[in-house]
């Protein structure tokens, strides 16, 4: 061990084991984590030095060695399968992501009763390995312009589905490009001259003993990507092709064999995968999030830097009030995110439970939320990792920090399941916004109390939003009430993590947790401080105490740094990277990493001797004859 990090594990002031079984929800799901997550059998080449097909090639082996450790841990549920996939994955995606995110929990809730008994049992067995294509190269987030049609012909009781456009066919869906032998296609449903919006089918794409495509089908891989190099994104084309009116997911919707149909309770109930994703995503910018702070505070408590006195001792960068003003705060997000995701989660649950009983009353709700805390966690989860990045220094543009690939991976979380900008106005539709005087902080700078309330947000949502009435522009409009939404949704995190405090009974844990929830507030205030003091919440002496008070709390939280991300407990395996190692052993190890690179291998490249054997004229000899041409006044190109 680092002698660094042991100090610092030594400083802490509460359990670091009692945070961690908050953070799982309780020691029995801390228990069942490590034992499925630390799993010695998921040993894999270094991807930052294999080729793109070898990368692939690598995430067909995690995921099939995934699905023999699904049926030994007997993880049957789609979201334990999600939460056990994002364990072992590390940092990097495995090939069969969207079969276990997206295309088996949309079987699950969309199936009806005969559906189900056919296809969950081959989709769990593996044999129909499937995806989910909605997206199209025309459109996205704007789920009514798609144009894939699906006509009904009451003649042969079959479905036809055409990409009638070039703008049509479907892109960017995960494991179709080389993986998938089924999808599930949203398509504008057609029957009796008539249609009747997105529906979902279940569409084979490929044979499931030869893996080849079928007829009428045009599939492949659409090349390389910012990042997901180990996944085969993929584009469908679909020429006429015939399935059975069985092939319909009919939970809700139906078409009846004479070509009548039949509308669902909500329409929004073929959105029912996306909500769930949506939901899923706000604890997975908790995850990446805590990824990348437990990198940067590990390194930065490891690394020395700058004499501030001639002689002394460099001091731990971690000691620099600026470094703290990068890190903690983005610390005390991660927390509040993980916080916030298990709501989500608990929500998502109750209300489809609602749902399956037939009481679709709280759906509105449960879109609106879901759309506006996705863009709200990941539009600040995406920034956050990048300042984690460059807190890092020089080091933390390796790839050996791993923090390149924890960006590359969650980036897309902005714009895949809804663009943000988009999915943030959706959030409007939530009924009424909570006015409740509920302190979320008490200030005490020399003589003053301020107290700042959480329904300050609601107004500032509520300021901005009457605002909007009176512009008569458009553009305007949206501008002002994009900021009374992202006021609305940070309203939101704040008062779950003030909730959340509630229920810790461990002193130490609560004490350092409430540092936390106060820091993530006030510091959410000085980023929009403009707003508050627009709205006459606060005053320009007011925010100066505000930013004291950060100060303060910067210094109380230093001591429980790296412990508050031990508590993440995410293992070294999973984060893959040199600089966050829990050894603190950095150094020794990025020299390592670094040796093991393929150019490395060879002294001299096999290109370099095969140009010498053919040319003795060396690269000085070719430069050294270019500045003797041009010195000569020559026509130099």
């Amino acid at each position: 061990m680092n002698p660094d990090i042991v100090k610092e594990r030594q400083n802490a002031t509460f359990d670091v084991e009692k945070l961690t079984n908050i953070l799982d929800g309780g020691p029995e799901k801390t228990k069942r984590r490590r034992e499925i997550g630390n799993d010695p059998d998921f040993e894999e080449d270094d991807p930052n030095f294999l080729s793109r097909s070898e990368r692939y090639d690598q995430a067909v082996r995690k995921s099939a060695q995934m699905i023999l450790k699904i049926r030994e841990y007997g993880i049957a549920d789609p979201e334990e399968i999600f939460c056990y996939k994002n364990m072992v994955k590390g940092n990097l995606p495995e090939a069969m992501s969207v079969h276990f995110a997206m295309f088996t929990p949309t079987l699950y809730s969309q199936c009806d009763p005969l559906q189900s008994r056919k296809w969950l049992p081959l989709a769990n067995s593996f044999q129909v390995v499937g995806t989910y294509a909605q997206t199209e190269l025309g459109h996205g987030t704007h789920l009514r312009g798609l144009e894939t049609t699906a006509t009904y012909d009451p003649a042969t009781q079959e479905f036809v589905l055409n990409s009638p456009t070039v703008s049509s066919i479907k892109w960017w869906p995960g494991g179709l490009g080389k993986t998938s032998n089924h999808a599930i296609v949203l398509a504008q449903l057609y029957t009796r001259g008539n249609c009747h919006g997105l529906h979902a089918f279940i569409v084979p794409i490929r044979d499931m003993s030869t893996h080849e495509p079928l007829p009428g089908i045009v599939v492949g891989d659409i090349g390389p990507k910012f990042g997901f190099n180990e996944v085969d994104n993929g584009f469908l084309k679909l020429e006429n092709v015939r399935i059975p009116r069985e092939n319909m997911l009919m939970k809700y919707a139906k078409v009846e064999p004479d070509g009548t149909y039949m509308k669902p309770p909500s329409a929004k109930l073929t959105y029912g995968t996306m909500v769930f994703i949506r939901s899923m995503i706000v604890g997975a910018s908790a995850c990446a999030l805590s990824k990348a702070c437990t990198i940067a505070i590990r390194y930065s408590a490891v690394r020395h830097q700058s004499e501030i006195r001639p002689g002394e001792p460099e001091p731990q960068i971690l000691d620099y009030q600026t470094q703290q003003h990068k890190l903690f705060p983005l610390l005390a997000m991660a927390y509040a995110f993980s916080f916030v995701g298990q709501y989500m989660k608990a929500t998502y649950h109750r209300i489809t439970e609602d749902i399956n009983q037939g009481d679709f009353s709280e759906m509105p709700e449960l879109h609106a939320l879901s759309a506006g805390l996705k863009a709200f966690t990941t539009w600040a989860t995406s920034s956050a990792i990048e300042v984690c990045r460059m807190s890092c220094g020089g080091h933390g543009y390796s790839r050996c920090s791993a923090l390149p690939d924890i960006y590359v991976e969650f980036t897309p979380m902005c714009t895949y399941e809804g663009e943000n900008t988009v999915m943030m106005l959706q959030t409007a539709s939530i009924p009424g916004f909570d006015n409740n005087t509920l302190i979320f902080c008490v200030l005490c700078v020399g003589q003053m109390q301020l107290e700042v309330k959480l329904k300050s947000l609601s107004c500032i949502s509520l300021f901005f939003f009457l605002s909007c009435c009176f512009e008569s522009i458009l553009f305007i409009y949206m501008s002002l009430s994009f900021y009374c939404l992202q006021a609305h949704c940070h309203y939101v995190v704040v008062k779950l993590f003030t909730d959340k405090l509630g229920e810790i009974g461990d002193t130490a844990v609560h004490s350092v947790l409430s540092s936390l929830a106060l820091l993530y507030a006030l510091y959410g205030i000085t980023q929009n401080s403009g707003d508050f003091l627009q709205a006459g919440l606060l005053s320009v002496p007011q925010v100066l105490q505000i930013s004291g008070h950060i100060k303060e709390l910067l210094s109380q939280l230093r001591p429980n740094a790296v412990a508050l991300v031990d508590a993440f407990d995410i293992h070294d395996k999973r984060l893959n990277s040199v600089l966050g190692r829990y050894d603190g052993n950095v150094y020794e190890q990025m020299f390592e990493w670094a040796r093991r690179s393929p150019l490395n291998s060879t002294e001299v490249s096999q290109s370099h001797r095969s140009s010498n054997s053919r040319n003795k004229t060396t690269a000085l000899t070719v430069l050294i004859k270019c500045f003797a041409v041009k010195s000569k006044g020559s026509n130099f190109h």
